[in-house]
């Protein structure tokens, strides 16, 4: 099982960008403090044409 998801892993590593300029990821991070203590946010995303990909965290 370890073989196939490096496999897949290398595989999905080297096509990144093989077929013209590498797409620039963007990112977001939020710091919130209410009453009730500290809230943190971050979000990191990917975009090309109408495909968007997009990652987050919140504690």
């Amino acid at each position: 099982m370890r073989w196939i998801l490096a496999l897949l892993t290398a595989a999905a590593v080297s096509g990144c960008g093989a077929d013209g300029d590498p797409v620039q990821p963007t990112r977001n991070a939020t710091i919130t403090l209410t009453e009730a203590g500290l809230s943190t946010k971050t979000q990191v995303g990917l975009a090309k044409g109408p495909l968007s990909v997009s990652l987050g965290l919140g504690l």
